[in-house]
């Protein structure tokens, strides 16, 4: 099994709150992580039809079974039970008693907003990172592979096709997430539009042009949009408030929580034929912006990362915003460090007064520059810096 970082942070919350709710995409280790974490707790799946059912009809009864307290995997499934939970917690001083599983965002947040507010912690799992690969001695210094592969554990651990795992991801996720979250009838429409977000990767985020290619109203799309954000496929990284005197940018800008989801949507199969596929800066860029909020969610730390661009074109790929200083990193899909790397964080310094900031590329050696500017290769940088 391949350790994860988040593990440590888990185990930490679990002593401080009396539950702690881990949640992210399907497939991304939620339910590996809490039972090797915990292993004395009986884990429940609220998937399992009979189990949901007995704890629908039950609830009393169902809970009745774990005076110590369970892992209670995809509890979304169940959330009248989170009422129930919140009773016995009360009743309880014991320290991290129920663990929570869940796959859809919107759902289990819901619920614990009603029944378990105060009550419990969150953690944010996503797929594995360059830093849990590495350790696993899993991480091949091929960027393109790398991006294609994405980070789901299943591909790594089980050793399946990584453009044969997406695929049956893909279909399972319309055909099942989507109903559960959304009734959404017109699937084949939804695919569309999925494939099609899949394209604008790195792009602000325009949903009438959206609606206009698939089809729909931009409302629906507003909709589908949310659908995508809660089930943890898609992340809009958000323009910085500050303008500095000058028009900026105040749309999102979107990109997939994994990479290799994103090429299998828009049909790269190989690391090969990624090499010169028009998307493969932006995917790059997404790779680089994700693998920040990963070290950020595995710390329990909530997202500080934005990206700023002015009406005339000049932009920051991403600044991190840690209470109010400003930290600007570019990020760049080639292998050979050129002048032109440095353009937007020198017009950020600029304008700023600031000093220094730091570069991602694709290539393989690592400098300071004069300015204070800091230049990493994609698979040795520090993403907390």
């Amino acid at each position: 099994m391949i350790e994860r970082i988040a593990k440590k942070e888990l185990l930490e919350l679990s002593s401080q709150f009396k539950s702690v709710a881990v949640i992210g995409p399907r497939q991304s280790g939620k339910t590996t992580l809490t039972r090797y974490a915990f292993p004395e707790k009986p884990y429940v799946s609220l998937e399992n039809p009979d189990t949901r059912l007995y704890a629908e009809d039950d609830p009393r009864g169902f809970l009745s079974q774990f005076p110590n307290g369970a892992i209670l995997d995809e509890a979304q499934r169940t959330p009248k039970l989170f009422s129930y939970i919140q009773q016995i917690l009360d009743e309880s001083s014991y320290k991290g008693k129920f663990i929570i599983t869940g796959s859809n965002n919107f759902l289990l947040q819901e619920s614990i907003i009603q029944s378990l507010a105060g009550r419990v912690a969150y953690i944010k799992l996503l797929p594995l990172s360059i830093p849990e690969l590495k350790s696993a001695g899993m991480l091949e210094e091929n960027i393109n592979r790398f991006i294609v592969k994405g980070g789901y554990p299943s591909i790594y651990d089980q050793n399946i096709p990584a453009n044969k795992w997406h695929q049956n991801y893909i279909n399972t996720y319309i055909e099942k997430d989507v109903r559960q979250i959304k009734n959404i009838t017109n699937l084949s429409a939804f695919e569309r539009f999925l494939r099609l977000c899949a394209g604008r990767i790195g792009q602000l985020l325009n949903m009438n042009s959206l609606g206009i290619e698939v089809g729909v109203d931009s409302k629906t799309i507003a909709s589908w949009i949310g659908v995508l954000e809660s089930s943890f496929v898609i992340h809009l990284l958000k323009p910085h408030h500050q303008n500095f005197n000058k028009r900026i940018v105040k749309m999102p800008k979107l990109y997939f929580y994994d990479t290799g989801l994103a090429t299998a949507l828009l049909g790269i199969q190989n690391d090969l034929q990624l090499d010169t596929h028009p998307s493969k800066g932006s995917l790059f860029e997404n790779m680089i912006i994700i693998e920040m909020l990963k070290a950020r969610f595995n710390k329990g730390l909530n997202d500080n990362l934005y990206f700023w661009r002015d009406n005339v074109g000049n932009e920051i790929d991403v600044l991190i915003d840690e209470a109010g200083i400003l930290r600007p990193i570019e990020i760049k899909a080639g292998k050979t460090i050129n002048t032109d790397y440095f353009k937007g964080i020198n017009f950020w310094n600029k304008l700023t007064s600031g000093n220094g900031g730091e570069i991602i590329y694709a290539g393989t050696e690592s400098q300071i520059r004069s300015n204070n500017i800091s230049v990493y290769p994609w698979y040795s940088f520090n993403p907390e810096f």
